[in-house]
């Protein structure tokens, strides 16, 4: 069933209901009937004429998943770039370039050449820009790492744009500005597509809100994205300090609505790098150190986290901190406590044990992503030695009472909940052993990081809903990954709809 520029068709607003499902996860069998967008009975229910009706004895409705923390450009743009993800070398990461280009025709105008994935962190040798130069001559080339934390440049590219770097590998603030730059070559009207295409294919996977933390004016792409078509989720618009000023001056908080399904989103901040990068800000250092950085990279500072969050706090937009490395936790929590206000801590991969109960202040959502633990946990043993039983520490944050709420970071990984809540529970993704099982948590509090804790469905909740063959409470790690979703309802409306 598809739209426009194969959109999913979102149904009109006609009354549905819902017969003989299972209400909720482990919950009993009922009807549910949706009117306005809404729950608005739940019981043995008589359709009225004019109703959809689903009938599907035994299907478990749930919550609509959220994924937490997207990049959404990004995600859209990596669907079309070279994948590389699979090199374990950089020559063997330029030879997957070489041999793309090779199927296509040669770059013409000015054309860069983007490739995506490349994971440094396991590497015996560095990327450098004349492995690019002697393979791709004359080629402007950018290749983004898989954690979007280092982009890897030709001298081709460098020249254009102006910058004169040692080994053209760019990290942290360079590459998120360059990667902005390189950005706006691509038609914003193109971007939109790519990003509605993209939010459908979430949708088909049971999602029905993310938070974008792409580094953008993400208030004005999201509304023209709105007016261009149907917008298949809930999107909360992050806001980065470039553009702080003029929210606030607009008067704008987080949670306002601005169209629709369209929000106002945190603040975001970026207090330190990643763990691939080896730019995580971390109290013991590093075995093997980046230009020197044997602690990694504190990005932005005590005292400067706790002003910019008091001004954002005091204008309505709640904080939310990336931090990775554990002494980046540290400062964040520090700032919080100073600030007195709500908002997120993104990632959390690694948490000192004395700081893990300082997760559980009020108002305060961890944001994790459970599937980077599975694919990280090899680059966190060689770079995190002997201190990853407190690496990717959901076991620990649950049991000190912290609120988990569950994300992809797309294009990192892939928007798909059911892969995220496999790993939050299992430990492991293939036939490995469970990697620090005790960090585990049981699959109901899993459910719930992913439904940003709606647990349970009532009468007068939004109708954002996922339809499911099974009930997730008894399905294996392999069959979790693979769940079909039936159905996704965003306030009443049908995102995602399978063939009946």
């Amino acid at each position: 069933m598809s739209g426009p520029r194969g959109l999913p068709t979102v149904l009109g607003m006609q009354p549905i209901t819902f017969q003989q499902v299972r209400l909720g996860s482990g919950g009993p069998i009922t009807d549910v009937r949706i009117e306005g967008g809404r729950v608005v009975e739940i019981g043995d229910l008589r359709p009225g004429s004019g109703d959809d009706v689903l009938h599907h004895p035994g299907a478990t409705l749930m919550p609509g998943l959220v994924d937490g923390h997207v990049h959404s450009a990004q995600w859209a743009e990596r669907r079309r770039r070279i994948d590389v993800q699979r090199a374990h070398s950089p020559a063997e990461t330029v030879e997957l370039i070489a041999a793309a280009l090779r199927q296509r025709p040669a770059p013409v105008n000015g054309e860069v050449v983007m490739a995506h994935g490349f994971r440094d962190g396991l590497w015996s040798t560095p990327p450098h820009k004349d492995l690019l130069e002697s393979a791709l001559p004359g080629v402007q080339v950018a290749v983004v790492s898989q954690d979007l934390h280092a982009i890897w440049l030709s001298p081709a590219l460098l020249s254009r744009i102006g910058r004169d770097h040692e080994t053209g590998v760019l990290r942290e603030q360079d590459c998120i500005d360059v990667n902005y730059e390189l950005s706006r070559d691509v038609p914003p009207e193109l971007v939109d597509r790519w990003v509605l295409e993209a939010t459908a294919a979430a949708a088909a996977r049971g999602i029905t809100s993310i938070v974008d933390f792409e580094y953008a004016d993400n208030r004005t792409d999201w509304l023209r994205r709105a007016e261009q078509g149907a917008v298949p989720l809930r999107v909360k618009a992050s806001v980065w300090k470039p553009w702080l000023d003029e929210t606030i001056e607009r008067g704008l908080r987080t949670g306002d609505v601005l169209n629709g399904l369209i929000e106002v989103g945190p603040f975001k901040l970026v207090a330190d790098g990643s763990l691939n990068t080896r730019t995580a800000y971390c109290h013991d250092p590093y075995p093997e150190a980046v230009a020197g950085e044997k602690h990694g990279l504190l990005l932005i500072d005590e005292e400067e986290l706790v002003q910019l969050m008091t001004v954002a706090s005091r204008n309505g937009l709640a904080p939310a901190v990336h931090a990775i490395g554990d002494h980046a936790n540290t400062i964040t929590l520090n700032a919080f406590e100073r600030v007195g206000c709500t908002g997120r801590i993104e990632h959390a991969q690694l948490v000192r044990p004395e700081d893990a109960p300082r997760f559980a202040r009020p108002g305060l959502i961890t944001s994790v992503q459970p599937q980077h633990a599975m694919s990280d946990r090899d680059v966190a043993d060689r770079h995190w030695p002997g201190r990853t039983a407190t690496a990717f520490p959901y076991g620990s944050l649950l049991r000190a009472g912290a609120t988990l709420e569950f994300g992809s970071d797309a294009p990192v990984s892939e928007p798909d909940p059911w892969h995220a809540i496999a790993d939050a529970v299992h430990r492991t993704d293939n036939d490995r052993a469970p990697w620090h099982v005790e960090q585990a948590i049981p699959l109901n509090a899993a459910l719930e990081a992913a439904t940003a804790g709606r647990t349970t469905i009532t009468v007068g909740d939004p109708a954002d809903l996922v339809l499911l063959p099974d009930d997730p409470i008894h399905l294996s790690n392999p069959d979790l990954r693979t769940l079909p979703v039936l159905a996704t309802l965003v306030a009443g409306r049908f995102t995602h709809r399978a063939e009946d």
